[in-house]
């Protein structure tokens, strides 16, 4: 579970898409200033310069695997949840600026990247569900009058012997995935310093490299957020037939692959950008906190189930049992404003409008033609 509890201008010219935006909007997502993109003439597949779209997406890619390598031993300590959390949602953003960079079929050496970030990222996962649990519980027991006291410190007591089990065997993953060898697997490959680099690249059966042109990144912007969106609607149709958790769950991590790619194209200062993700942290928080519910409740009920606690704490198990019940209602309270939000018109249907304006024009979103 990796969702986050901190919530978390239009050009006049195709020269210079961020024209009409002021200077103090043009953020990328963790609120550092970006410059203009500007167009640079090469052409496709040979060496030579950068242009400027492609430049600010190594930009921040670059800062994702820097801000990777940067938490990784704060995660080995194993004593910060937030660190946890952070190495988790960068990989998640790097591996969507990467899906631009560089999309099927992959070197073998991209594919390397893909994998190690996917093993990093899943390594942490059921310490994260850990930490996430644990905060729960204590705020449940910061409560002066809080009912049931016992069953609350007993769950306490598990999550933390849990925790303690799981964190080795994660932080043994972790460092087998090699972070450091990633990074300069793929600084190798990234088309860095505004010259194009083809050794990293896509490669046909010929070992062409691939086109970095400016028109290829309004291609690649559109079809990849057409993909996202796509998974992502198809999740919200089906679980409105069907609100099976399964389903549920498949939303939640669609929403985030939308979510990282629009927070590209709000570094690019795109009209519409920062609605689009309000809307979007929305739906993932609601997701998020189901999905929080539906781990505390796979957790609780695997320790009640262990024989020695039925043998020995048989009225504690009762107790338990009806903050499961509990736990049941307010999920089910959780799917009914999820279901109401994939249904508002101000919402999902405003943010589905915008995204179908950018796949079927994403020169004039970006370039304000």
């Amino acid at each position: 579970m990796d969702h986050s509890n901190r919530q978390a201008g239009h050009a006049a010219s195709p020269h210079d898409p961020l024209a009409d935006v002021p200077e103090s909007q043009r953020t990328n997502p963790d609120g550092d200033q970006v410059q203009a993109p500007e167009r640079g003439g090469r052409e496709p597949g040979t060496g030579g310069p950068l242009p400027n779209e492609w430049a600010l997406v190594c930009k921040l890619a670059v800062k994702q695997l820097d801000r990777c390598v940067s938490l990784e031993p704060k995660v080995l300590q194993g004593y910060d949840p937030d660190a946890i959390h952070d190495l988790r949602v960068a990989t998640r953003r790097l591996q969507q600026v990467l899906e631009l960079l560089f999309p099927s079929p992959r070197s073998g050496e991209i594919r390397k990247v893909f994998r190690g970030l996917k093993r990093c990222r899943r390594s942490l996962s059921e310490v994260r569900n850990n930490d996430v649990l644990l905060e729960r519980v204590d705020g449940a027991l910061a409560r002066k009058r809080t009912a049931r006291r016992d069953a609350w410190e007993a769950i306490r007591a598990y999550l933390e012997e849990s925790r303690s089990a799981r964190l080795e065997k994660a932080l043994y993953k972790l460092t087998r995935a090699n972070l450091s060898a990633l990074y300069v697997r793929l600084k190798e490959c990234l088309p860095l310093k505004g010259t194009f680099r083809p050794t990293g690249g896509r490669s046909g059966p010929s070992g062409a490299a691939q086109d970095l042109s400016a028109e290829e990144f309004h291609a690649r912007i559109s079809s990849e957020l057409r993909k996202v969106w796509g998974a992502l609607e198809e999740e919200i149709a089906l679980s409105r037939n069907d609100p099976d958790p399964a389903i549920l769950h498949r939303a939640r991590i669609a929403s985030k692959r939308v979510r990282y790619l629009i927070e590209v194209l709000l570094a690019f200062g795109v009209p519409g950008s920062k609605q689009a993700l309000i809307w979007l942290r929305n739906l993932q928080k609601h997701l998020g906190s189901w999905h929080d519910l539906v781990v505390f409740e796979e957790t609780v009920i695997e320790m009640i189930a262990k024989p020695a606690f039925l043998s020995n704490r048989l009225e504690m198990a009762l107790e338990i049992e009806r903050l499961v019940l509990r736990n049941r209602a307010l999920k089910a309270d959780l799917e009914r404003k999820y279901l109401e939000m994939t249904a508002d018109r101000a919402g999902f249907l405003k943010t589905r409008d915008w995204v179908r304006r950018a796949t079927e024009s994403p020169a004039a979103m970006l370039g304000g033609s």
